[in-house]
């Protein structure tokens, strides 16, 4: 019984915050995105209806990582109708992957059909250049945990989802037509998740590598896993902050880590404003 009501529970919070968030908006949303670190100004280009607090909502979490700024935000980009999470949730911070993963849950229950998540990360793959953009085409789960474990709630989704199209190769013909209008390079590649919050060790990065990984990163899978579970069409996009060499590694620190993703931000942000409205109608 214990098992079975903590997935209840799960429900019920994500009702109330549902609730909160609807006696502060009547605005309903047709895409979600979630913005990574150092990519909060894509918030900018929104024709905002209204800005929450994360701390305003009943059973967010807070989030502690610089360049985070914990707000949802409802408006109108490329002309659909979007809710932006600007900052989001690492595992390594403390939190349980139901925690990372909770607001990924909330933006479906708000009416959101597509998810686009972003972030930060790595580049293994030699042929990628720091402040480049790649189409997550795959991902590779190392952190260890899984969202799903435990009991399911089959009003939140099936037991077993299926993860053989986690990311929509609708939505990335989509994006890659948006990126050749913008004139903006695009590859593709496949993200590999850690926990953090160390960076990686050479013989990690050749491990990574061997394992057919381009990317790694501390965050988007979890959110993605859910997602799939949610019935969300997802989109996911990176921005290479820094080249994971293992024969010539260089020490890279949080910082400059930011200021390559917010470099390169303006450029994802003309990419995801061009997506959006080159999209066909949301229904």
């Amino acid at each position: 019984m214990a098992l079975t009501s903590g997935k209840s529970n799960l429900f019920n919070k994500i009702n109330a915050s549902v609730r909160v968030i609807w006696q502060k908006t009547a605005f309903r949303p047709d895409i979600a995105i979630i913005l990574g670190t150092g990519l909060g100004n894509l918030s900018k280009r929104v024709t905002k209806e209204i800005a929450i607090d994360y701390e305003s909502i009943p059973h967010f979490p807070r989030s502690t990582v610089q360049s985070h700024a914990g707000k949802l935000l409802f408006g109108v980009l490329g002309a659909k109708k979007v809710v932006v999470m600007d900052g989001r949730f690492h595992y390594y911070e403390g939190y349980t992957l139901e925690q990372v993963t909770f607001p990924v849950r909330v933006l479906r229950k708000l009416g959101a059909k597509i998810l686009v998540v972003s972030n930060a990360a790595g580049g293994l793959n030699l042929s990628y250049k720091k402040g480049e953009i790649v189409l997550i085409e795959d991902h590779i789960n190392l952190m260890g945990v899984n969202p799903l474990v435990g009991p399911n709630d089959h009003r939140l989704g099936v037991r077993f989802p299926d993860m053989s199209e986690p990311y929509s190769k609708r939505l990335m013909e989509v994006a890659e037509e948006a990126a050749r209008s913008k004139r903006v390079s695009l590859k593709r590649g496949t993200y590999l998740a850690i926990t953090g919050p160390n960076l990686e060790t050479r013989a990690e990065y050749r491990f990574m590598r061997q394992l057919g990984a381009d990317l790694v990163g501390m965050s988007t899978v979890p959110e993605v896993i859910v997602g799939v579970h949610a019935g969300f069409e997802i989109l996911g996009l990176s921005v290479v902050t820094d080249v994971c060499d293992p024969d010539h590694l260089e020490p890279v620190n949080i910082e400059e880590i930011i200021r390559t993703a917010a470099q390169a931000g303006p450029k994802l942000d003309q990419l995801v404003e061009s997506f959006i409205h080159q999209l066909p109608h949301v229904s």
